[in-house]
């Protein structure tokens, strides 16, 4: 019991530090940056450039086979294997890169780009994406033996980085000079360069790196172990990313750069719930290989995110024409059609955070990746049957009905592997909760006020509703963190 508490105090506080790191600058990035970029350079060459993301994004599994995901879980519960694979596997990446390379090329001439600008914008992506996941693994290690306040602070070193570099850029407007989507890329590569190093250096002192070592047969074991990691994060990464691709190619590069208006917001929440994976992940891991309680951790980390997304998403939902006015000049009303659907699906995406880190923490990878593969058809075939109908507004219903289906089925899965019975009192507290809040939604709404002040405002609501329910108990949370170890 001793231990159960230590752990959830360490959770909570590390949770809190990560959170107000990233809400100092992920913000900034998303509304500050990246969303004047969208707006100055206009939605078809953003959309090219959401469009070539995504490819360099999916295909990024070649970089990394798993091969984090399984660390974390590994040298959460075994420290000691960090000095004895950390150089081996850094050259085993190295080559992986080199295959990434030729088949990201391969995939993007068979898909018709062919222009030198579109392959020159590519390669640099692909760059990028070859240093985010270089520095992913190297986290991997660190949050593996627990030093989650360095773990936290290097989440947002990339990010405070390109604000620093894409500011000076765009505050060189003022003299003339005119961001582009090629600046506005080689931005990203600097700061992932800059933060690939320090955790390069960090990992290194702690392991004792020694001389590259290449051995066959280790990269076999380690390809074959990591193997259903890779599966579950390719199929996840294309029902989660490839509305984007079948947009462009299907209607205009204009309409990706349209969705991307509504997803914008989407992604910056799933930016904010992945914090819960990154800690939880080496958590779950050690709990599981000590055979501890786990039951009281996932329902403290699962209130904790599904309460202010719910009212999140009840807010979005409400004030989405609001929202979409406040942030862009154009294609406002196509813009708002979809955004509080996704802002809904974003739910299921949670529940996935949440459940898919406990399952993937145990090992049960192959379940999951018969989720993930059935989810992945059902966005496949939504998208293709609603995007030429519905465009945008169809991708948004298939990522409502994908990430509906992923997350109820791996709270489903969980609950009958760790027994979590039915809490019928917190079902009730809930069904009130959302009740509540759907009804402040409708109200404030009707309230002769600025908007922006009823949006606030039921957030606001919404969060005191969750006190006085007991949803989220404060007293608890605020000692945990006090006397935190």
């Amino acid at each position: 019991m001793k231990n159960q508490t230590i752990v959830k105090k360490k959770f909570v506080t590390n949770l809190v530090l990560i959170i107000l790191l990233n809400l100092l600058v992920k913000p900034l990035w998303i509304f500050g940056i990246d969303r004047n970029v969208q707006v100055l350079v206009g939605p078809g060459e953003f959309g090219l450039y959401i469009t070539l993301f995504n490819l360099s994004l999916l295909l990024n599994i070649i970089l990394d086979f798993g091969i984090t995901n399984f660390n974390n879980r590994n040298i959460s519960q075994n420290h000691q294997l960090l000095q004895k694979h950390f150089s081996s596997i850094v050259l085993l990446k190295f080559i992986l890169a080199a295959a990434y390379g030729l088949v990201v090329f391969a995939l993007a001439l068979f898909l018709g780009y062919t222009s030198g600008r579109e392959l020159n914008l590519l390669a640099f992506m692909a760059l990028n994406q070859l240093l985010v996941s270089f520095t992913l693994y190297l986290r991997s290690n660190i949050a593996g033996m627990q030093m989650h306040t360095m773990n936290s602070v290097i989440s947002v070193l990339d990010r405070a980085l390109m604000i620093l570099i894409c500011g000076l850029l765009l505050w060189g407007r003022i003299s003339g000079f005119q961001i582009s989507i090629e600046w506005f890329v080689y931005a990203q590569t600097a700061a992932y360069l800059v933060t690939a190093a320090a955790c390069f250096l960090i990992v290194a002192w702690k392991s004792r790196f020694p001389k590259f070592r290449y051995d066959r047969k280790f990269f076999l074991v380690i390809l074959k172990q990591s193997a259903p990691f890779a599966l579950l994060t390719l199929l996840m990464s294309v029902y989660t990313r490839s509305d984007v691709i079948i947009l462009e190619k299907l209607i205009n590069p204009d309409a990706a750069g349209i969705y991307q208006n509504g997803f914008r917001i989407f992604d910056a929440a799933y930016q904010f719930a992945l914090l819960f994976a990154v800690l939880l992940l080496p958590i779950f891991s050690k709990m599981i290989k000590e055979k501890q309680d786990i039951h009281e951790l996932t329902l403290l980390s699962s209130l904790l995110l599904f309460i202010p997304m719910i009212a999140l998403a009840v807010g979005s939902q409400i004030y989405r024409t609001e929202i979409m006015s406040l942030m862009y000049d154009n294609n406002i009303g196509e813009s708002a059609a979809f955004f509080g659907i996704l802002m809904i699906a974003f739910l299921g995406m949670a529940g996935t955070i949440i459940y898919g880190t406990l399952l993937t923490a145990n090992g049960s990878l192959r379940v999951l990746n018969i989720t993930s593969a059935i989810a992945l058809l059902i966005n496949l075939m939504f998208n293709l049957i609603l995007i030429p109908k519905y465009h945008a507004f169809g991708a948004a219903l298939a990522c409502l009905a994908t990430q509906g289906f992923a997350g109820f089925s791996q709270y489903v899965i969980s609950a009958r592997k760790f027994n979590f019975g039915l809490n019928y009192k917190l079902i009730f507290k809930l069904i009130i909760y959302i009740a509540i809040t759907i009804l402040m939604g409708i109200g404030s709404a009707q309230l002769e006020i600025a908007w922006w002040i009823g949006f606030l405002g039921l957030l606001m609501a919404a969060l005191i509703l969750a006190f006085l329910l007991n949803l989220i108990n404060v007293r608890g949370l605020v000692k945990m963190v006090i006397k935190a170890e």
